[in-house]
């Protein structure tokens, strides 16, 4: 009975001795965070974006904006932000024998940023970035007809700006429009590539119900 009892004791004190050490560790990681140890940061992202990938799907989410996330590849880490890139495709469905798009690489790609910029801002433990940077790469053909990946949406998202953002309640595209993200259009309304880097045609983030000029 008495070494049952020092069993228990024992077993206790192991789980808080750990319970204790993973404590200090994640406040010594969020402390680094903080003060912008890039390092850190870029670890931290990793981990998540490591996790995201081999995570089960959740239920409000639909299977191809999912495919979407866990195809997410970290590009650049700053002290208060961070880029990333994602793939989309046209979703396909089969529709009185025919197969037809039901959601295009565009509209797939407003879901998935909108998620990621979510994910990105407020789902990584230990850490707050102020901007989430999210490219969005589809399969294009040229007019020689190969295919190639090219970028036909990207939003730098700001914490102030995301914080006023009707995350439950608006659409993808409204969501993306607010935080102030870039694409063109064709004249049937086609998505067209972009330069994700082309500062001078960066739009300024739009307040919900307003569209940014293209």
């Amino acid at each position: 009975m008495v070494w049952g009892i020092v069993a228990i004791g024992i077993v206790f004190a192991v789980v808080a001795y750990v319970v204790l050490q993973g404590t200090r560790a994640s406040l010594a990681w969020r402390k680094a965070a903080a003060g912008g140890d890039v390092d850190v940061i870029r670890r931290m992202l990793e981990e998540s974006i490591g996790s995201w990938g081999s995570m089960k799907r959740p239920r409000d989410v639909p299977p191809e904006v999912w495919r979407g996330v866990q195809s997410v590849e970290l590009v650049e880490v700053a002290a208060d932000s961070a880029r990333v890139s994602c793939q989309v495709e046209s979703e396909y469905r089969l529709v009185d024998g025919r197969w037809a798009e039901a959601g295009g690489p565009l509209q797939q790609g407003m879901a998935v940023t909108a998620r990621l910029v979510d994910m990105l801002l407020y789902d990584v433990p230990n850490l707050r970035l102020d901007g989430a940077r999210v490219d969005v790469y589809t399969s294009f053909r040229d007019p020689d007809g190969e295919s190639q990946r090219v970028c036909i949406l990207t939003t730098n998202a700001r914490r102030e700006v995301a914080r006023e953002v009707d995350w439950e309640g608006s659409l993808p595209a409204e969501i993306v429009d607010a935080l102030g993200g870039r694409y063109r259009l064709s004249e049937r309304g086609a998505a067209l590539p972009i330069d994700p880097d082309d500062k001078a045609a960066i739009p300024a983030p739009q307040g919900l119900g307003t569209q940014a000029e293209r």
